[in-house]
């Protein structure tokens, strides 16, 4: 079994930053895509962020392009989100996953092999 974990979550003003971490334990991540989607309230999840094993290829939804940046660590099997020039309308719960697909189903949304429980990021006005 494989465990997601996230942290780092919180409440933030607009315009300021936070970091998410996403740590994972359980068996070997060798060539697993990692990523983020979110969830606002009353909203439908949404894909945020992935990156490739390797790190070579990133992707993001347009709406974070040049504000957040995913980045990983394959030695500690972590994963992270650095957000910057935050805005309300990123208020929601963040979470982690994984997929030995690759990115291409994080856009998608499907063959998503593991998910976190969540954390939740709060941008106020």
């Amino acid at each position: 079994q494989v465990q997601l974990v996230e942290s780092g979550g919180g409440l933030v003003q607009a315009g300021g930053s936070l970091r998410l971490s996403c740590a994972a334990s359980g068996r070997t991540f060798r060539g697993i895509a990692m990523g983020w989607f979110r969830q606002a309230p009353g909203k439908e999840r949404e894909f945020v962020a992935a990156i490739t094993w390797g790190g070579d290829n990133t992707e993001y939804v347009d709406s974070v392009k040049g504000r957040f940046t995913i980045s990983r660590d394959n030695a500690k099997n972590t994963v992270t989100l650095q957000m910057n020039s935050l805005k309300p309308e990123d208020t929601a719960m963040y979470y982690c996953a994984a997929a030995y697909g690759g990115t291409y189903y994080f856009r998608v949304q499907r063959g998503i092999d593991y998910w976190g429980k969540g954390t939740l990021v709060t941008v106020s006005s």
